[in-house]
């Protein structure tokens, strides 16, 4: 993984890969949902491409329709501030959710591929640069300014979580009552059930909390 600061002139690289900034075809950038800062962003992208004397391919991916103008209109902000008379700029947006899927239908030989410190992907949610290394045998260079959080569980998912954990919990403490009621002295039935229904509620109580 290779990574780079805010200064766009100061690259670091392990001496595996890249040694000497040999000229590339194109930077394939995975531009995330949001930048923290685009400007800083833009600068250390133009930078990149100056040094490995590549043009730039910006790609968004696009999992809502909902989201596809803001996504186009980063690209284009991002299209005007990389692109000069050094650096040439395309931009795409792909629908779906695989990042992996994308890079490997646009990669093609001599790109270079390029994402952002807080781009996370997969149902490990790992980052995207290691999926990238670790499943596509490609070499990754890794910007600041990725904004990305973990997206938030919708809230059907939560409920129903939430719904069957609580049942979960009812049923483990019927069987246990049931085998109470077995207990041949009365007062252990007693001292125990007492003691099973607080500890039951409680249980539930602090299950549900997890899920506002």
């Amino acid at each position: 993984m290779n990574t780079l600061d805010d200064d766009p002139t100061a690259v670091t690289l392990p001496s595996a890969s890249f040694p000497y900034l040999r000229p590339v075809n194109r930077l394939i950038v995975l531009v995330p949902e949001s930048l923290a800062d685009p400007v800083g962003v833009a600068r250390n992208i133009w930078g990149l491409a100056r040094s490995l004397d590549g043009s730039v391919q910006l790609v968004s991916l696009c999992k809502d329709l909902l989201q596809e103008p803001s996504l186009r209109r980063q690209l284009v902000f991002l299209s005007v501030m990389v692109s000069d008379g050094f650096v040439s700029v395309e931009s795409k947006v792909e629908y779906g959710n695989n990042w992996l899927k994308v890079v490997k239908s646009t990669w093609h030989e001599r790109d270079v591929v390029v994402c952002f410190d807080g781009q996370h992907a997969g149902l490990t949610y790992k980052p995207l640069s290691q999926l990238i290394e670790s499943n596509l045998k490609l070499k990754v260079y890794v910007l600041n300014g990725g904004d990305q959080v973990r997206p938030a569980r919708p809230n059907w998912l939560s409920s129903v979580i939430a719904w069957g954990g609580s049942l979960g919990i009812l049923a483990a403490f019927f069987w246990m009552q049931v085998q109470i009621l077995e207990i041949p002295q009365t007062w252990a039935q007693n001292a125990l059930m007492y003691l099973s229904i607080p500890l039951e509620a409680g249980l539930i109580w602090g299950w549900n909390t997890l899920f506002p």
